[in-house]
């Protein structure tokens, strides 16, 4: 029985797919899984470039994940990151990026191809170049948001979690808004007229036809750009993880531990402990898609 009857490959069917595999799988296994093993395991190090350590070290345990649970420093920078996260991802990326889906679709094609083309320029535009375009934004005397707003507020140094929060959902919102722009699109007309036929309100068309039919959507969309924010490094053009912390999340706080302070046992450490957040994070969403695929 041949392979295209739904018997087991051949040989040579075999040997094309290890010929087409292998190449990705050196590629995880060089850039992937050896640093994340080397990484894990000098976790568990002493490992340090400073001070009388740096040439003596041993291995320690589990003592770096213990220090990591006693450090105000961590916690600090997960309750950053967590506030980061639900404000600028969940609320800010999901929920500008689906009024936005929802607008372009009233829009005719052209003006919604503008509108489409403005919020891309925000999503590509590099990094440097958007955190530069922030802070004269942002700025307390002349800023664009002041002037907007009829305020004189020191945005950076005052509120310094309300802008980046700010400035992160300014930067994502176009990848949620052109996943969810995809799937209003699928969504059949005749649905919707049939329940405004019935009397259905705008709201209740959009409750009970188009948020369930984007569930799958809005759910990927929501692990995506969850584990985006969450190690993003972005905000440290902003502020440095300043001011007094404020704006420290875990990656800022782990580049400041492991190549500032060059303890780079307890810097791996924090990094596996990262990972193991992001992996949790995946999983869940993992298992409410699936929930939702049965």
């Amino acid at each position: 029985m041949s392979a295209e009857q739904g018997g087991p490959p051949s040989m040579l069917t075999r040997g094309l797919l290890v010929a087409f595999l292998l190449p990705g799988a050196l590629l995880l296994l060089a850039f992937l899984v050896v640093p994340g093993a080397w990484s894990l395991g000098q976790s568990f190090t002493s490992y340090t470039l400073l001070g009388p350590q740096a040439t003596d070290t041993h291995f320690v345990g589990l003592r770096n994940y213990q220090r990591a649970l006693g450090d105000t420093g961590f916690w600090n920078a997960l309750r950053v990151s967590l506030l980061y996260v639900f404000g600028s991802a969940v609320v800010g990326q999901m929920g500008v990026g689906l009024v936005l889906a929802l607008y372009t679709t009233r829009l005719e094609d052209r003006f919604a191809t503008l509108v489409r083309g403005a919020a891309v320029l925000a999503w590509i535009a590099p990094g440097v170049v958007v955190a530069i375009l922030w802070n004269i934004y942002l700025q307390p005397e002349g800023g664009t948001l002041n002037r907007l707003l009829g305020v004189q507020i020191s945005w950076l140094a005052e509120h310094p979690l309300i802008a980046i929060t700010l400035y992160n959902t300014w930067r994502g919102a176009a990848f949620s808004m052109l996943l969810l722009d995809a799937a209003l699109r699928s969504i059949p007309m005749s649905y919707l007229e049939a329940a405004a036929v019935c009397g259905a309100s705008t709201w209740q068309r959009f409750r009970d036809i188009t948020l369930p039919l984007l569930r799958p959507q809005l759910l990927t969309d929501l692990l995506l750009i969850t584990l985006w924010t969450l190690n993003d490094f972005g905000p440290y053009l902003l502020t440095s993880g300043g001011p007094n912390h404020q704006t420290e999340v875990i990656p800022i706080f782990t580049w400041r531990v492991a190549f500032r302070s060059f303890d780079l046992g307890y810097g791996a450490a924090l990094s596996t402990l990262l990972l193991a957040v992001n992996l949790a994070l995946a999983l869940l969403y993992q298992a409410m898609l699936r929930r939702r695929a049965r």
